[in-house]
């Protein structure tokens, strides 16, 4: 029975068919099967049986074994994908595309949002993956890049402080930094980004659409 329940739940968390991994199906077998009470098992028989039953608690284990596996592989496909907000407090003061540099003045395409948040305000990380940088970049002040290994990497830049290093693996919700404006900023906030396959997207759909949730 526990076995049964455990096995509903992960199905349910692997968000596949229960009826794939029904353990209260009948195991498909033939043959004669006599009646308690009437033919009374024989020293052979009854080994047989146990043998029977101790393979098809095997067999569930493994089921359950390969359930597990694909619940953690599905939970963290849903983590790897950029989705969320990296403050709680802010305003997109910078959007993606074309515009004129507020520090050159000139027309340049701004590779990222700007997130107008409060000083000190920790930012999460809104994708799982291992920090490729932590520190200072010129232009990005401090900042902190994770990369997913499936092709996305985001960028958290102008932070007052970084509390990750790299090589660190990073879940999503994780605290990586605080808000900051160190960098080429006019002003406290987050420069966050986001790359697929190494080309900058754009991060709003990421942050209001939730197309990893």
């Amino acid at each position: 029975a526990q076995l049964d329940a455990l096995g509903g739940e992960l199905t349910h968390r692997a968000g596949i068919s229960p009826h794939l991994f029904n353990f209260n199906a009948p195991v498909p077998e033939g043959g004669l099967t006599s009646r308690a009470g009437e033919i009374p098992l024989t020293g052979t028989e009854l080994e047989q049986r146990i043998g029977q039953l101790a393979d098809r608690i095997g067999a569930e284990r493994l089921a359950l074994q390969t359930l597990n596996r694909r619940v953690v592989e599905t939970s963290l496909r849903r983590e790897i994908i950029p989705s969320g907000h990296p403050v709680q407090t802010f305003w997109v003061s910078s959007p993606f595309g074309w515009r004129i540099d507020p520090i050159t003045g000139r027309l340049e395409f701004h590779e990222g949002i700007d997130l107008a948040a409060p000083e000190g305000e920790p930012i999460h990380a809104v994708a799982a993956g291992v920090v490729t940088w932590a520190g200072p970049r010129y232009g990005f002040g401090n900042i902190v890049m994770i990369n997913d290994g499936q092709g996305y990497t985001t960028y958290y830049a102008h932070c007052e402080k970084v509390f990750v290093k790299i090589g660190q693996v990073i879940r999503r919700g994780e605290t990586i930094a605080l808000v900051g404006s160190t960098g080429m900023s006019t002003g406290p906030h987050v420069h966050f980004e986001v790359l697929r396959d190494n080309r900058p997207v754009n991060p709003a759909p990421f942050v209001f659409g939730a197309p990893g949730a």
